[in-house]
């Protein structure tokens, strides 16, 4: 195993043990081990069912953007690219607030509502960016992402507007993200989603590595550019989507990830989405610990500390790069 990912491994673990013993109710490190083994222990109930599935969850959702971001970044071949400049964000925020509106009943509604927007977002995007025919525009693409989440954004301000104080207070928090909705059942359903989109992903790294040199040279290298991208787009799609219908909208981690291991590790995507997983994992978790921990017993949303701490750490990043 590659020295780089070893190292991004034992941070990840020990960035999901700080995630379990740290919270509203600090457990010590002994506690942690007696309610991971004994359901009947006091602390068993904190540490298995409301800790762990939410560590976990935190660090498959900060894991799949960050490998959503690699991707995007090599498909439109722009540094800035991530799955929210797309238009999957204001997509996903939109289904949700729409959904929070109508008061469901259900508490499956937002979520679903969320991932319906967030594939609307992706269609509406795919088919403004087709031109020429059947052929994908990777400059068109961009721009009209940020022209879709621009539309979103406007939409949701109104019916934010509209609504009444607590779905108002619903809406803010839910666009915000966060993980105090975790279970293992929201786990579950989350990783049958991602596993199909994250095993392309990784399956496309060559492909992906091509794209990133240019369209005529990865054609004349033997890829087929126009189906690689279609999927991968697809894919990064999917698994946002996902993302966004899980916890909400958190931000950053698709954009700063990527270039922290690629300065860190390698460009090459074989190595590069690994990278971005294990790492935007570990972010995610050391984030929300951070969101649940700093104004205890109040819990700040997730996106808000991704935003403090990715937008400095860009800041750093962009310095360097240009530098």
């Amino acid at each position: 195993m590659p020295r780089p990912l070893l190292l991004l491994l034992l941070a990840a673990a020990g960035a999901m043990v700080l995630g379990v013993g740290i919270g509203s109710v600090p457990l010590a490190p002994a506690e942690v081990w007696r309610g991971l083994r004994d359901a009947g222990d006091p602390a068993g109930m904190i540490v298995r069912d409301l800790r762990v599935p939410r560590v976990l969850l935190a660090f498959l959702v900060g894991g799949g953007l960050g490998i959503c971001g690699a991707a995007l970044q090599a498909l439109v071949r722009n540094p800035l690219a991530d799955p929210y400049l797309l238009g999957l964000s204001g997509g996903a925020g939109l289904g949700a607030v729409l959904a929070i509106a109508a008061r469901p009943a259900s508490a499956w509604a937002v979520p679903a509502s969320a991932f319906a927007g967030a594939v609307g977002a992706v269609a509406l995007v795919y088919r403004l960016s087709v031109v020429s025919g059947r052929r994908l525009d990777p400059r068109v693409l961009l721009l009209s992402g940020v022209v879709v989440g621009a539309f979103a954004a406007a939409v949701m301000s109104a019916v934010i507007v509209l609504s009444d104080a607590p779905q108002l207070r619903n809406a803010f928090l839910w666009l915000l993200g966060g993980f105090s909705a975790a279970s293992w059942r929201t786990l579950a359903v989350f990783a049958a989603y991602a596993i199909v989109p994250i095993g392309f992903l990784f399956y496309s790294a060559r492909s992906l590595d091509l794209l990133a040199l240019g369209d005529e040279t990865a054609f004349h290298l033997g890829a087929d550019v126009e189906r690689t991208r279609r999927l991968v787009y697809l894919s990064a799609s999917l698994l946002t989507a996902a993302s966004v219908a899980t916890c909400g909208i958190i931000g950053f981690v698709g954009l700063v990830v990527p270039h922290a291991v690629r300065r860190g590790w390698s460009p090459l995507h074989r190595a590069l989405l690994p990278g971005a997983f294990v790492a935007g994992g570990a972010f995610l978790v050391l984030a929300d610990t951070l969101a649940r921990s700093v104004l205890r017993p109040v819990e700040l949303p997730v996106g808000v500390v991704t935003a403090l701490v990715g937008v400095p750490l860009f800041a750093v990043l962009l310095r360097r790069t240009v530098a």
